[in-house]
Order: C-alpha cells, then sequence, then structure tokens
C-alpha cells in the first residue's frame, strides 16, 4: 500500500548571537489594536537593551497589517508560530499588555532553549498581570522559565538580569523572603480552630459553583480534581448559558427592587444614553437580573462560592458580571429571595465570587470566609491584579486593582462612597458597571494558592492598606483602569522585585481585619487550615507567627 507519510519542515538554526521574541495577546481585536503601541515601544526598547549585550532579537511572527497589531491572537495563531522556532532557541516573551497564557503553552511545553518572560513597569495595560499569570501557567506546566521587568529597560536589575540570561540560560532573583510554615511554632488556639475547620470541611465537603472554566486562558486558575478533592472542595461545573437562562426568569420588578436597594445605600451610578460608551440604566437593569439568578442558582446547587467566567461568551450575550460580583461579596447586600418559596437565599452573609474563575482565589476565598466567620469577623473579601506600584513618601505602594467585584465594605465610606461607572468598550462591548471605591485604610491578611511541583501551595503575607491624598489616588486611576476598584497597599517586608520575582498568579486575595494583632492571629488560623488540608504553606515577608 501506498501511505502518505507527512514530512516536518526543517527549521532555520537560530545563530548563538540571536534571540526569538514573541508576543501573546488577547482574544479581542479591540484589545490587540489599542494596545499594540505600548507593545512595539516595549520591544524596541527591549531589542535595544540586547542590542548593547551583543544579541540580536528578532520577532517570531511578523505584524499583521490586516488586523493592525503584532500580538498571538489565538492557540491556533500560537501553535503555527512555534513550527518555525528552533527548539533550543533564546526564546523571549514580551508583554506590555493582558495576555491569554494558553495562545503560547503549547509551545512554550515543548521548548527546550531558555525561556524569557518580560514585562514593562507600567500601569497603562496590564503587561504585569499578564506576565504573572503567564509565570503561574509556566510554573504549573514545570516549564523552566526567567523573567524580568523594567521602566525602560536601560537600568541596571535588567541589563544585569539579561547578562545572566545571556551567560547562564537563567536569571537568580531574591526570594528569601519566603519561609515554609513551622506548625509548631503556630499559637495553639488559632491552630486548634484553623485544624478544626478543615477536618470539618473534608467531612461537610463543600461545592464551588464554576460558570465555565479556563476565562482569558488563564491555565493556572484552573485546579485538577485530583488536588482539589482530596482538600474537602468539589466542583459544580455550571454553564453561563445557563446563567443567561436564569436571569430570564428574573422578573422586572425583582431587578428594580435591586436597584432601589442600592440607590437608598448611596450608590451612585455613573449613566449616560449612549450604549457604546456610557452606561445606561438597561444595563444595570441586566446587571440586576444576574444578580438575582446567580444567586438562586448558587443555592439550588447548594454551592459555597461561585465564579462566573464572563469575559468570553457573556460579554457577547449580556452587560458586565463585575458589579454582580462585588454585592456577592459582601455582607450587607440586596437580598434575594427562593423564587417559589419566598426565602431569603444566604442570608445576612456574603456569597463568595471568585472573579474570572480563578479557581485558586476561590479555595481562598471559601477558607478565609470559614476562617474570619468563625472569628467573628467580617469575612467579606476579594481578589485583585498586581496591577502596578510605585514608590510615595517613605513606602513603595502598590496599586491593587480589580474589575470591579470588590465589596463595597471594603471601600471608604461602602456603598455612599462607591460609583458604578461603564466598563471599558475594549474589553467590555455590552457595557455594563463596575463597583468602584477606595479601599480603606486597615490592616489585611494577603494571600495566593497556585500549582507548583503538581501540589498545592499557599504564599501568605500582611499588609497595611494606606490612604493616599486624593490627586495621588486620581493620579494612579488615570495610569491604569480609573472605572475600577483600587487598593493602595503596603506589603510587610517584601519588596517590589521580590513580589514579582516570587508571585504565580495575576491575582492575590485580600482580607480586613480590625487590628494588626486580629491580623496575624487570622493569617496563623487561615495558615493552619490551609496546611491541615493538605496545602503546602509558605509565609512571605514579615509575619509575625512561626520562626
Amino acid at each position: 500500500m501506498n501511505y502518505i507519510v507527512p514530512q516536518i519542515p526543517t527549521v532555520t538554526p537560530v545563530l548563538a548571537h540571536e534571540a526569538i521574541l514573541i508576543a501573546s495577546g488577547d482574544l479581542r481585536l479591540a484589545a490587540n489594536q489599542i494596545c499594540w503601541p505600548a507593545q512595539k515601544d516595549m520591544e524596541d526598547r527591549v531589542m535595544a537593551g540586547f542590542a548593547q549585550e551583543g544579541i540580536r532579537v528578532r520577532r517570531g511572527h511578523p505584524y499583521d497589517p490586516v488586523e493592525q497589531h503584532g500580538f498571538i491572537s489565538s492557540q491556533r495563531m500560537g501553535m503555527d508560530v512555534f513550527k518555525s522556532i528552533p527548539k533550543d532557541a533564546k526564546l523571549i516573551v514580551a508583554e506590555a499588555a493582558w495576555q491569554y497564557s494558553h495562545h503560547v503553552l503549547a509551545g512554550l511545553r515543548d521548548h527546550r532553549g531558555p525561556i524569557l518572560t518580560i514585562a514593562n513597569w507600567s500601569g497603562q495595560w496590564p503587561g504585569l498581570v499578564g506576565l504573572l499569570n503567564l509565570n503561574g501557567s509556566l510554573t504549573k506546566m514545570g516549564v523552566q522559565y526567567s523573567t524580568l521587568w523594567s521602566e525602560d529597560f536601560t537600568d541596571e536589575f535588567f541589563l544585569n538580569g539579561i547578562r545572566q540570561w545571556i551567560k547562564e540560560g537563567k536569571i537568580t532573583h531574591n526570594i528569601a523572603h519566603v519561609r515554609d510554615i513551622d506548625l509548631v511554632s503556630l499559637p495553639p488556639q488559632e491552630r486548634s480552630l484553623g485544624e478544626a475547620l478543615a477536618a470539618e470541611l473534608r467531612h461537610e465537603k463543600a461545592i464551588l459553583g464554576i460558570f465555565d472554566e479556563g476565562c482569558m486562558g488563564m491555565y493556572n486558575a484552573i485546579i485538577d480534581d485530583e488536588l482539589l478533592n482530596p482538600t474537602g472542595i468539589y466542583k459544580e461545573r455550571l454553564s453561563q448559558s445557563g446563567l443567561v437562562a436564569g436571569m430570564h426568569l428574573v422578573s422586572d420588578a425583582e431587578a428594580q427592587a435591586v436597584r432601589k436597594w442600592l440607590d437608598a445605600k448611596g450608590l451612585k451610578f455613573v449613566t449616560g444614553t449612549d450604549e457604546a460608551a456610557e452606561l445606561t440604566d438597561a444595563q444595570i437593569h441586566e446587571q440586576c437580573k444576574m444578580y438575582v439568578a446567580a444567586v438562586r442558582i448558587a443555592h439550588e446547587f447548594g454551592c459555597a462560592a461561585i465564579g462566573i467566567q464572563y469575559q468570553q461568551g457573556l460579554k457577547d450575550m449580556t452587560p458586565a458580571s463585575d458589579l454582580v460580583e462585588g454585592l456577592l461579596n459582601n455582607t450587607e447586600r440586596p437580598p434575594v429571595y427562593h423564587a417559589e418559596t419566598g426565602e431569603e437565599l444566604y442570608p445576612n452573609q456574603p456569597l463568595p465570587h471568585f472573579n474570572e474563575v480563578d479557581e485558586g482565589a476561590a479555595v481562598d476565598a471559601l477558607v478565609t470566609n470559614r476562617i474570619w466567620t468563625a472569628m467573628g469577623l467580617n469575612p467579606d473579601t476579594t481578589l485583585h491584579d498586581l496591577r502596578w506600584g510605585e514608590q510615595y513618601g517613605d513606602h513603595y505602594v502598590w496599586v491593587f486593582l480589580i474589575s470591579g467585584a470588590a465589596p463595597a465594605s471594603h471601600f471608604i465610606n461602602g456603598y455612599a462612597g462607591a460609583s458604578s461607572e461603564r466598563q471599558p468598550p475594549m474589553y467590555f462591548r455590552l457595557g455594563g458597571g463596575s463597583l468602584k471605591g477606595v479601599s480603606k485604610p486597615g490592616e489585611i491578611v494577603w494571600s495566593r494558592i497556585f500549582i507548583m511541583d503538581g501540589k498545592l501551595h499557599a504564599d501568605l503575607g500582611r499588609a497595611t492598606v494606606v490612604e493616599l491624598p486624593q490627586a495621588e489616588t486620581e493620579r494612579r486611576w488615570q495610569l491604569t483602569t480609573p472605572q475600577w476598584p483600587i487598593m493602595h497597599a503596603v506589603l510587610h517586608g517584601v519588596t517590589r522585585d521580590q513580589m514579582m520575582a516570587r508571585h504565580k498568579a495575576n491575582h492575590l486575595n485580600v482580607a480586613y481585619a480590625p487590628t494588626a494583632e486580629t491580623a496575624d492571629k487570622a493569617l496563623a488560623a487561615k495558615a493552619a487550615m490551609l496546611n491541615a488540608m493538605g496545602i503546602w504553606v509558605h509565609f512571605c515577608g514579615d509575619v509575625k507567627i512561626g520562626s
């Protein structure tokens, strides 16, 4: 018989003094087009920096004059690009904007040469957020990589980093701020509480309502059942189409009641009449229906927390879910009643929501809710993007920013200090409002659950939220995304570069405590619970427990 035997084309070798650069982008054309100038500027600077060290950097894929950007914009495109990249080449993944990691993971999984991920230190587009997501995804895959970041790509930190990478194929960062948990040194009362709650969780079990996995290519945000289930947590795999169907069952009167409740609390809706560019009452009305539908579906399936993907699928069907998410994460929220019995659902408590179906944040939110509730603390929690940061006075102040899922209880003056503004059209074509506010000053516990070496890990640390002058807050908003809630955070004992070198996700979770002492105790109880769940716990920075 005659067989058709495929012939794999020969790939042109890369010279010793060359490196190949690729750029993973968004699935949304408008985002890629708008962010391309910043990406191009960054790439030019990166290439110039390498040229000074005798390395010629060439792009692994061309600028597309039809689509008017030079990003890899789909998984298939990424696979095709990698077909022409030698597997032993020096490979740079440069990101100045949000990127979908799954566009390039297939090629990176197979690559055998040194990999370097780079981002520009800028809040304009979430390139740093995309970098951290990609790093977390590579860590989960077990792929070796190095990482760098820079404001202008002429500083010694960047230049020394690329010199080491060129010479050794890797970059060494200082992560001396990380230490493993020492159970013996945990305060006995908090350790007992955490271990008892972990035992209860394993016995009673809990369900995460997952409205479609894999949001925005966030491979690092998917926890396989084999890792998740031993903790006592299981998934109810729900469809976002079911959420839309549920919205159709919510009456206009029920949606109007939610809006009226929010108006009475003083939430300011910044509205207009242009659906394409402004927040409209019709968009808000649909968001109110989504809120009611989400609570009812969560109750129907017995969920302890839920996550809505939104960005893919729902973005073409309904306004944004972010206002809904912020309401769900707040203890004080509009009441929702069972459609048939009239029973109030989840009364006087948040229904934790993990933005963008980040399952690491989901486990974290569920554990936080159990610990904070048992300690008699307000359990309202949220995730944020590690968006950017700058020195302010004597402190390095991070900008933690998320698309609207932060609870109003985290804001100065609560609902009365919050506003809802139209989500940016480049990401949210059908609009919808955010839940925007400035996080109140106070003590927080920050944390992240991630996958490394085939196991679940958790990094925990402490931080202080500070209040900056209004003009400085506004400046930082304008340098990032002014429609979104903001938190000004000072990490305890962790520098900017240490945080970037260690963190394995675009998100981190935060929860307030009334005093520093109480925050330390809550962190200890949380560490004990996570450890008893089989999660490897690490303290980061100045944590006043353990040795």
